[in-house]
C-alpha cells in the first residue's frame, strides 16, 4: 500500500464525511487522523507527518464507523470536557461543550460560599464530568453524584480516577432516592434528560440512533425531571443553598413557572455563547 501524507488523508476523509451528512466534517477528520497517529491535531499542519499502511487501516475502520453516524465520542473512547479527558462509552450519555457552562457558573457560585464544609450534588450524572469539573477546582469539599445507571456509575468513578478526583461519591439511584440520612448541600447541580418524547426521534443520527433514550427523554414536554427535582430538593437543600440547572431552548420561561409554584426564586438565568437561555440559578424563597 502506498505510503500517504496526513493532509491528503484528512481532505479525503472529510468529504466521505460531507457526503455521509457529518456535522463539522473537517474537525472530525484532523481529530481521526490525529487520533490514529497519537498526534496533536497541530502537528498534522506543521509536519504533515506520514501515514503507513497500519496506520491507514486503523483510520479507515474508524472511518466506515463514522459514516454510519457512530458519534465518534463512542468510536475512540473519551471526548475532552471544561480541560478533562473524558471516557465515554455506548449507553451514557456523551458531554456537551454547552454544559462547561453549567460548570463554570457551579464555580461561581460555590467560590463565594463561605462555609467550612461545603457539599454538592449533582444529579444525573452521567460520565460524571460535571461532579468531576467541580470537585477538581475544590479539592477540599465533598461532592456526591447519582445517576440510575449502572453503567453511567461505572464509566464516572473510572473518569473520576483517570482523573485523580478522590473527593466524589457516585451513588447508583434515581434522582435523590441513594441518598442517606440527612445530607444537606450547598450547590445542587444536574443537567437532567430534557428533550420532549416526541422529538427524539428528530434528533441527528448521533443522538436519535446511538445515545441513550432514557438520559434524553424528559417527558411530553421535556420537563419532568425539572418538577420531580424541584418537588423534593427542599429536603436536601442547606437554607441558603443553590440548584443550578441545565436546560434546553426556550425552557427557561417555564422551569421558571415551576420554580416559582414550588417556593423557589430565580437568582439568575445565563445565555450561553449562541445566545440562548442554558443555565437556571435557583434558590429558595426567602420568606
Amino acid at each position: 500500500m502506498e505510503i500517504m501524507e496526513a493532509l491528503i488523508k484528512v481532505r479525503n476523509i472529510k468529504k466521505l464525511l460531507e457526503n455521509a451528512g457529518v456535522e463539522g466534517a473537517l474537525k472530525e477528520s484532523e481529530l481521526i487522523v490525529s487520533f490514529c497517529l497519537n498526534k496533536d491535531r497541530i502537528i498534522l499542519y506543521k509536519d504533515n507527518p506520514e501515514i503507513l499502511p497500519h496506520v491507514d487501516k486503523k483510520i479507515d475502520s474508524i472511518v466506515l464507523r463514522r459514516i454510519k453516524r457512530e458519534p465518534l465520542q463512542y468510536i475512540i473512547g473519551f471526548t475532552e470536557f471544561y480541560g478533562l479527558k473524558i471516557k465515554t462509552v455506548q449507553g451514557v450519555l456523551i458531554p456537551r461543550p454547552e454544559t462547561e457552562l453549567l460548570v463554570e457558573e457551579s464555580i461561581k457560585i460555590i467560590k463565594n460560599i463561605s462555609n467550612d464544609e461545603i457539599k454538592v450534588l449533582d444529579l444525573c450524572t452521567g460520565t460524571g464530568c460535571i461532579a468531576i469539573a467541580i470537585a477538581k477546582n475544590f479539592t477540599e469539599i465533598s461532592v456526591y453524584a447519582t445517576d440510575i445507571s449502572s453503567k453511567a456509575i461505572q464509566c464516572a468513578r473510572e473518569n473520576a480516577e483517570i482523573n485523580g478526583v478522590n473527593n466524589i461519591i457516585f451513588i447508583k439511584g434515581n434522582l435523590f432516592d441513594p441518598l442517606i440520612g440527612s445530607n444537606f448541600f450547598d450547590v445542587i447541580v444536574s443537567n437532567p434528560p430534557y428533550i420532549k418524547t416526541f422529538e427524539i426521534n428528530n434528533l441527528q443520527l448521533e443522538i436519535s440512533k446511538w445515545e441513550p433514550i432514557e438520559a434524553l427523554d424528559g417527558g411530553k414536554d421535556g420537563l419532568d425531571y425539572y418538577r420531580k427535582i424541584l418537588q423534593n430538593a427542599k429536603n436536601y437543600l442547606k437554607p441558603d443553598g443553590f440548584i443550578i440547572f441545565e436546560m434546553g431552548e426556550g425552557q427557561a420561561e417555564q422551569i421558571t413557572k415551576i420554580a416559582e409554584e414550588k417556593d423557589y426564586s430565580i437568582f439568575s438565568i445565563k445565555r450561553d455563547y449562541s445566545g440562548i437561555e442554558r443555565i437556571a440559578i435557583i434558590n429558595l424563597n426567602k420568606y
